[in-house]
């Protein structure tokens, strides 16, 4: 399931850094832990986007001035899912960065029926690699047209599909086709405009951080169908459950699929149609290959 959390924006200009699922990671995992349930202190089949709305650009960042933003969550596990809302409807005031925020309603999208073909955008960079400590690896740039960018991704996918326990053997075995094409013309395009769909993001795990390098870019992913459902709920590529690698459909009006969710402050008055906050942008990467 994928969710749509909508917050009222309290000091609209305020901003985050362009680099800041680092700061999304550390809030959603101090609701997880805040609310006490163990087998979830460690889940890690979730994902989420940057967080959404109608943004400027300076030198500090983003600054925000929507009155609404949105950041989507995903997973397949309804109960986590719920619990987590649960801890982010009971915070009224939540600082992100400099953006105070205060939590207002909930939309699930409509699941899409996936084929064995699909086009879809980065609604949060794609990373390829899982440094270790004290490694630069992570920031290795891989061209992706190459088999390796592909190659990279089905790896990881399938390591994390298997480890899943929700798929048998016979199952497994007939994932083994799997292709990611980008669309080269975006890139090219980007190149063309000295406009860059790679940069460097920080990631903290267990309180030690690293760099990895994240892409933002179309791209057309061949695979089973169950394949397809598990990186369009659960992420792709490395550090999923650290807001990398969520995926939307390229193509499709994210605001003409989604119905209202259990979880809505009381009182809540319904935003305006110019104020409904954007949820399905793709990324635009800024740093230097």
């Amino acid at each position: 399931m994928r969710i749509r959390l909508i917050f009222s924006l309290k000091n609209k200009g305020a901003y985050l850094p362009f680099h800041h699922q680092y700061i999304l990671a550390q809030f959603l995992k101090g609701l997880i832990v805040k609310g006490g349930r163990e087998e979830f202190f460690n889940y890690n089949y979730f994902n989420f986007s940057g967080l959404k709305g109608q943004t400027k650009v300076s030198r500090s960042g983003l600054h925000y001035y929507s009155s609404l933003v949105t950041l989507v969550l995903s997973s397949p596990n309804e109960e986590f899912m719920d619990y987590l809302l649960e801890q982010v409807f009971e915070t009224p005031k939540i600082e992100l960065g400099n953006l105070i925020l205060s939590p207002e309603y909930t939309e699930q999208e409509t699941e899409p029926t996936l084929e064995v073909s699909n086009k879809f955008v980065c609604i949060s960079p794609l990373v390829l690699l899982t440094p270790a400590f004290n490694d630069e690896s992570g920031k290795r740039f891989i061209n992706p047209d190459t088999d390796e960018f592909s190659d990279l991704l089905y790896e990881s996918t399938l390591t994390r599909m298997e480890r899943s326990g929700w798929y048998n053997q016979e199952q497994m075995e007939s994932f083994y086709k799997f292709q990611v094409v980008p669309d080269m013309n975006y890139v090219n395009k980007l190149r063309e405009q000295q406009k860059k769909f790679a940069r460097i993001y920080s990631v903290y795990d267990m309180d030690v951080k690293y760099e990895v390098r994240g892409y933002t870019l179309p791209f057309t992913l061949y695979a089973a169908p169950e394949v397809q459902d598990f990186v369009f709920k659960c992420g792709l590529g490395a550090f999923t459950h650290k807001g990398f690698g969520m995926l939307d459909l390229a193509n499709h009006a994210p605001n003409q699929r989604a119905e209202p969710y259990k979880f809505k402050r009381e009182g809540f008055i319904p935003y305006k149609a110019q104020d409904r906050p954007k949820s399905g942008e793709m990324e635009e990467g800024q740093e230097e290959l």
